[in-house]
């Protein structure tokens, strides 16, 4: 009997999202969670050292953790981000470690150790949000995602055109790692009730941004939308 392949429409999905519908296929799509980390979330990090309200940040945890459980169950990639630096800072640039003349600033101990340095606790990613058996964890010692680390190569190599995008906070390390994700071709949403900032009004700038001009970024859409694409597909199987 002969085999009948599918064509590689028949796997797609579609989100409705701004500034139009969102189509991708779930074999070449990632998550990418962007630095959930206890240096931004937590009090005494060092988010709140900079003298930052942590709240808005920590209520995107649980929609993040069903953004997760989402992309392990239907096989998408996930992709958890680390901003933190070698013990010895050799990979943090002198200005950025000078930038703002802080009290307690990059590889200085602080109430969760040493600030951003990998290894730390609180470097680490808060309990809820701990990457698992298979997912991928890649440190970064910039904001964007893809500077001086090799994730254009592990995307590539798994065959990823698309991601969704999560994490904090939207306006530096989201909108640096979707604005660099554009510039490399990938095709990239914006999940924009599970990213944050400190400062509710430059995330919901970002998102503007992000779709203004027919998308010049990318897309945004909700998290319900995220999970109705999957759901409507269920139903009609």
């Amino acid at each position: 009997m002969k085999t009948v392949r599918a064509r590689p429409y028949d796997y797609m999905k579609t989100i409705e999202a701004r500034p139009y519908a969102y189509a991708f296929d779930p074999a070449h799509t990632a998550v990418v969670m962007i630095d959930m980390q206890r240096d931004f979330l937590e009090p005494g990090g060092f988010g709140a050292m900079l003298g930052n309200d942590v709240t808005p940040l920590q209520r995107i945890v649980p929609a993040c953790r069903a953004l997760l459980a989402l992309a392990r169950a239907q096989g998408l990639h996930v992709i958890h981000t680390q901003e933190a630096h070698d013990a010895q800072l050799a990979d943090c640039p002198p200005a950025k470690k000078a930038r703002g003349q802080l009290a307690c600033g990059i590889g200085d101990a602080g109430p969760l150790g040493r600030v951003l340095v990998a290894g730390e606790p609180g470097a680490g990613f808060v309990p809820e949000l701990q990457p698992q058996s298979g997912d991928t964890v890649l440190r970064k010692p910039g904001k964007g995602a893809f500077h001086a680390t090799a994730l254009d190569a592990i995307l590539h190599a798994q065959g990823i055109t698309h991601l969704l995008i999560a994490g904090v906070t939207t306006e530096v390390c989201v909108q640096s790692t979707m604005r660099e994700a554009n510039d490399r071709g990938y095709e990239c949403l914006l999940v924009q009730d599970c990213a944050a900032s400190y400062f509710p009004a430059f995330h919901d700038a970002v998102v503007e941004m992000v779709v203004a001009q027919g998308g010049i970024v990318g897309w945004a859409a909700p998290l319900a939308a995220v999970q109705a694409a999957f759901d409507e597909a269920a139903q009609a199987a």
